[in-house]
């Protein structure tokens, strides 16, 4: 493909990005809601993907980045600690609404030191004990959520926590519709556009990272720690900053999630959600970026679109299956089926060495 042709596609794919929402808030506002937790889990997704697809460090709990993030965010942008903490609200009268350019940075930053509280001890840990680690971690960090409501209640525990601000820029709220001209646009609609320009900015992050240094020396860790190490790569560095770096991106989404819901609890979080973005990252194509995205997409579609077919299947059986369940055996289905017949993921990275074949190099 020429550079002219790679310019023609990537303005194309733009315009098409631009104009979906529109064209899918012609259907409803549920397609557009669709279309954002998409983009959300596709944040989620680079942001494993620098841990498991370019160092190689495979973490199960990495949903907990993702919880921090939004409680963190609810905390800064709901009543929930100024009705139960009196001194909180003796400093806020007004109510604690954080401004986004304050609270965003923030969320990303506690979250990055969360991931480097995690990195800290599992440093000499890989595979298995690594995975079984960071599983624990993520179940830890939700049960502690679950039950910060006693003696003090600070996240509400299993009731959740409400409330919470939408993301405002200057005074205006994307909670609300957008009137332009004769054409408005939906709250939902305002939400894909912001998580879109993340997104975009989120790849460039990754693509920059994984042609630096740091990530052809994350690359050789994943493919031999001890040689990488005897090149003279300080792993232990290298691996922390891939948690943090991970668990930032992971924040910045847990806290868009939060503004974009209202409200958040414990089952947002459970070890379903970290499987589901695992199973994104290995489906698509590990440590490709393309893989990657539409790894992310498929799978956040999938379940939905597959309503369609549970329902006509449900009514077959005269309701002796339920819809739900039998949406989650279509999914595990199509997911067996990729790996069989993609085991490398439906859109892996370049092979090594491909170009040298035919170019006067060792086959």
């Amino acid at each position: 493909m020429t550079s002219k042709q790679r310019l023609t596609t990537i303005l194309l794919a733009a315009l098409g990005l631009l104009l979906m929402p529109l064209l899918l808030q012609s259907f409803g506002n549920a397609w557009v809601r669709i279309a954002d937790m998409a983009l959300l889990y596709v944040l989620l997704a680079l942001g494993l993907n620098i841990v498991v697809g370019y160092a190689g460090l495979l973490d199960l709990g990495y949903v907990a980045f993702f919880a921090v993030g939004a409680y963190l965010f609810g905390l800064l942008n709901s009543p929930q600690l100024t009705d139960h903490l009196s001194s909180i609200a003796a400093l806020f009268p007004h109510g604690l609404h954080t401004p986004v350019w304050v609270a965003i940075p923030l969320c990303a930053a506690v979250a990055g030191l969360f991931g480097l509280l995690l990195g800290a001890p599992t440093l000499r840990l890989r595979g298995d004990y690594l995975a079984i680690v960071t599983l624990g971690f993520g179940e830890i960090i939700r049960v502690f959520m679950n039950n910060l409501d006693q003696p003090v209640n600070i996240t509400n525990g299993p009731k959740g926590m409400g409330q919470i601000d939408a993301i405002q820029f200057f005074g205006f709220s994307l909670g609300k519709k957008l009137q332009l001209g004769g054409f408005e646009l939906s709250s939902v609609t305002l939400y894909y556009y912001l998580f879109l320009v993340l997104v975009v900015l989120s790849v460039v992050i990754c693509h920059r990272l994984e042609r630096s240094r740091v990530g052809r020396a994350w690359m050789a860790i994943r493919e031999d720690e001890i040689a990488a190490k005897a090149m003279g790569i300080n792993t232990r560095n290298l691996k922390l900053l891939a948690f943090g770096m991970g668990a930032t991106f992971g924040g910045v989404s847990g806290a868009m999630f939060a503004a974009f819901q209202g409200f958040i609890s414990p089952e947002s979080f459970s070890l379903m959600e970290s499987v589901m973005i695992v199973a994104m990252v290995v489906l698509g194509g590990i440590g490709h970026l393309p893989g990657v995205i539409l790894g992310a997409v498929l799978l956040a579609v999938l379940p939905e679109a597959l309503r369609y077919v549970a329902a006509p299947l449900q009514t077959m059986t005269d309701g002796r299956l339920d819809a739900s369940i039998l949406r989650q055996l279509l999914i595990a289905l199509a997911m067996i089926g990729i790996m069989l017949l993609r085991p490398h993921g439906l859109w892996p990275a370049p092979a090594h060495g491909k170009s040298l074949r035919g170019s006067g190099g060792t086959p």
